[in-house]
């Protein structure tokens, strides 16, 4: 890649987008970036050129990233005032690797599709620690041919990358991790509690379910930052809990029933409602908690 530089757009410079972006530049790509907030040092001191709109982003860039927070965020960066789609010009590829609605995926699809560019949702899972070590899973829907004049790029930022269907279907494999992963904190939450609260140690029983058929990745991750109270935020919850809102919707549209996600969304919204709405997901474990009265281990 480094032999074949591209001019690439990056909009979104959060926990994700700072990390993501900084594996394009460092692969000896040129940026022109764009964030609301203040630039991340590792973004402001490498080659990247800041623009001072997305706009301007779009207007030099061939291909153009946004990693932006909510449906709402993605529309105002692509269509607002200054934004991408003021910018774009024929044979030019847009792609959003925000967790978004897969309705409002493919109504954005079509409007940049009308300008003559190309469209791909490609939303991600792997957190800040997956971002920061380019391992993130990447969930793409699209045409195969934009995909594959991506793809190239998606491999600077992640290891597991698969073309889903046509646009939207990359968000709703999306939700769908999304509802898994929630089930599976609350899940490891729930037995910590229980084995904390009847007395064992509960970095013992980690240890040792680590090594059986219930181990998973989040028993290993987020399990370990509720035992250590690692609260700081790789995932927020106020952004779990908008992806478990976007499941429940759907469901709601395509008539399926879906419980288990209903319950812990409520568990998202107690976390919320006790103030823990900008720490880690794996806090989840803070209501389960709260019903115990019984903490898994003190707070540092």
């Amino acid at each position: 890649m480094k032999s074949h530089p591209l001019q690439i757009g990056f909009v979104g410079l959060g926990i994700m987008g700072a990390p993501m972006a900084h594996h394009l530049i460092s692969a000896g790509h040129q940026l022109f970036v764009f964030t609301r907030g203040k630039i991340p040092e590792a973004i402001a001191t490498s080659s990247a050129t800041q623009c001072t709109h997305a706009r301007g982003v779009a207007e030099r860039a061939d291909i153009i990233f946004t990693m932006v927070p909510d449906t709402p965020d993605v529309e105002a960066v692509l269509f607002g005032q200054a934004g991408i789609a003021a910018g774009l010009t024929r044979n030019k590829t847009v792609v959003d690797m925000s967790s978004i609605d897969p309705l409002a995926t493919r109504k954005f699809a079509r409007k940049i599709n009308a300008l003559g560019c190309d469209y791909l949702d490609a939303p991600v899972s792997g957190g800040e620690v997956g971002a920061k070590a380019a391992s993130l899973t990447i969930m793409v829907g699209g045409e195969q041919a934009a995909f594959d004049r991506v793809k190239p790029l998606f491999d600077l930022m992640g290891k597991n990358i698969t073309l889903i269907g046509g646009n939207g279907d990359g968000q709703i494999c999306k939700v769908a991790n999304q509802i898994i992963v929630a089930l599976n904190i609350a899940a490891v939450g729930e037995a910590l509690v229980f084995a904390s609260k009847a007395g064992a140690d509960p970095a013992r029983v980690r240890e040792a379910l680590m090594g059986g058929f219930a181990s998973s990745r989040i028993l290993e991750v987020h399990g370990e930052r509720m035992i250590k109270r690692a609260f700081a935020p790789g995932f927020r919850i106020g952004l779990h809990q908008k992806d478990l809102n976007l499941a429940l919707q759907g469901a709601r549209a395509l008539g399926v029933a879906l419980p288990q996600t209903a319950n812990v969304a409520q568990l998202m919204q107690s976390c919320v409602a006790l103030g823990y709405g900008e720490a880690d997901h794996s806090a989840l474990v803070r209501a389960i908690e709260s019903m115990a009265q019984h903490q898994v281990a003190p707070d540092a």
